[in-house]
C-alpha cells in the first residue's frame, strides 16, 4: 500500500459524530438516518462520538471531583474498598493489576467499579456482587450512581438503534440491559515517573468485552483506535461529547458485521511534560447484559455463505472467561 492509499483508508475510517437528539426527535426520517449512520460506524471502525445527550457538564465535573478525592487517598485507605477474589467486578482494583489479553505487563492504572442496583428480592440480587460504598468521600456514591443511571439511559437508546440496524425489534436489548451487569469504571492513571516497565502503557491495546462502551471526556488525550492499516488513530472530542464503541459481545451477536476494534490509552510523549507528570482520569461505562443472555449470532446476521463464526456462549460465562484472560480472575 502506498502512502496516498494509506491516507485515503485512514480518511474513510474517521470517527463520525452523531446527535442522539436525531434518534429521539420523533421524526421518522431523522431516526432512520441516525440508525443508518450508527450501523455504518459500527461496521467501519466500531467507534463513534455522540453529542446532544443528557450527561451535563455539572454532573461530569462533580463525578471527576469525587474520583479525584478518592484516588488522592493513601493506598492503605483505598484498599479497604477492594473485594478479594471477586474478579474485580465491584469496588477498588489496585495499580498495575489489570493487563491486556496475551500479555502479563500490568497497565499503568487503578480503578473502581460500580455496578447496577437491582430491586430487593430480584433473582439477580444473589448473583451480582454487592456494590462497595465509599463514605470517606462525601457524595461519592450518589454522584456515581446518578452518572451510572444517566449513561444507562443513553446506552439503552443507542442499543435500540443498533437493534433496528440488525433487523431486530427496537426493544430487543431492553430486557437484557435494564438489570444487566453493566459497570461504571472511574480510572486513575497516575503521573509517570520514568521508572515504569518500558513496554507498559496506561492501557495496553485491547478490545472491550461488553456490548458497547460509553466514555465521557477524559482529563487528557491518549485514547487511540487501530485502523485497518495498523496505524493508530487518535480520538479527540469536545467536553460535551461521549465516545461510544462496539464490544466483543455485540460483535459476536452481529456475527462480526460490527467490529470490536483494538484501542489503547497511550502514554504521553516525554516532551509533553505537563501531561506525563499529571494525573489522568477517565470514566468509561461498560454496558453488559444479564449473565443468562445468549451471545449466539442473531439469525439476521447468518445465512448461506455467512455461517456463525463463534460457538454459542452465555454472557456471564464469556465475561468470566475474559476477566481471567486479563488478570482479574
Amino acid at each position: 500500500m502506498d502512502e496516498k492509499q494509506g491516507e485515503k483508508q485512514a480518511e474513510k475510517q474517521s470517527v463520525k459524530t452523531l446527535d442522539i437528539r436525531q434518534f429521539r426527535s420523533g421524526n421518522p426520517a431523522d431516526k432512520k438516518a441516525f440508525i443508518k449512520s450508527l450501523g455504518e460506524s459500527a461496521q467501519d471502525i466500531g467507534f463513534l462520538v455522540i453529542k446532544g445527550h443528557e450527561v451535563s457538564a455539572d454532573l461530569q465535573k462533580d463525578a471527576y471531583d469525587k474520583i479525584d478525592a478518592f484516588y488522592k487517598l493513601p493506598v492503605e485507605e483505598k484498599i479497604k474498598y477492594e473485594i478479594k477474589d471477586s474478579f474485580g467486578v465491584r469496588g477498588y482494583t489496585g495499580y498495575g493489576k489489570e493487563h491486556a489479553k496475551n500479555t502479563t505487563i500490568g497497565d499503568l492504572k487503578e480503578f473502581f467499579h460500580l455496578g447496577v442496583d437491582v430491586p430487593a428480592g430480584h433473582p439477580l440480587e444473589k448473583v451480582y456482587t454487592k456494590n462497595v460504598t465509599v463514605p470517606v468521600v462525601p457524595g461519592f456514591d450518589p454522584t456515581l450512581r446518578k452518572l451510572f443511571n444517566t449513561l444507562l439511559g443513553l446506552a439503552t437508546d443507542l442499543l435500540r438503534g443498533f437493534a433496528v440496524n440488525l433487523e431486530q425489534n427496537e426493544n430487543f436489548f431492553d430486557e437484557y440491559v435494564r438489570y444487566g451487569d453493566s459497570i461504571l469504571r472511574p480510572i486513575h492513571y497516575p503521573p509517570l515517573t520514568g521508572k515504569e516497565h518500558p513496554d507498559a502503557l496506561r492501557s495496553s491495546a485491547h478490545e472491550d468485552i461488553n456490548l458497547i462502551t460509553l466514555l465521557i471526556g477524559a482529563s487528557y488525550p491518549g485514547l487511540q483506535v487501530m485502523g485497518r492499516d495498523g496505524n493508530w488513530i487518535p480520538i479527540t472530542t469536545n467536553a460535551d461529547e461521549i465516545v461510544v464503541n462496539v464490544g466483543d459481545m455485540l460483535q459476536r451477536l452481529s456475527n462480526y458485521k460490527y467490529v470490536s476494534t483494538t484501542h489503547r490509552v497511550a502514554n504521553p510523549p516525554k516532551e509533553l511534560v505537563a501531561q506525563a507528570s499529571s494525573r489522568r482520569y477517565s470514566i468509561p461505562f461498560f454496558v453488559h447484559p444479564i449473565p443468562t443472555m445468549s451471545l449466539k449470532a442473531l439469525a439476521s446476521c447468518v445465512g448461506p455463505g455467512r455461517p456463525a463464526k463463534d460457538p454459542e456462549i452465555l454472557a456471564g460465562a464469556f465475561l468470566i472467561q475474559r476477566l481471567k484472560e486479563i488478570g482479574l480472575g
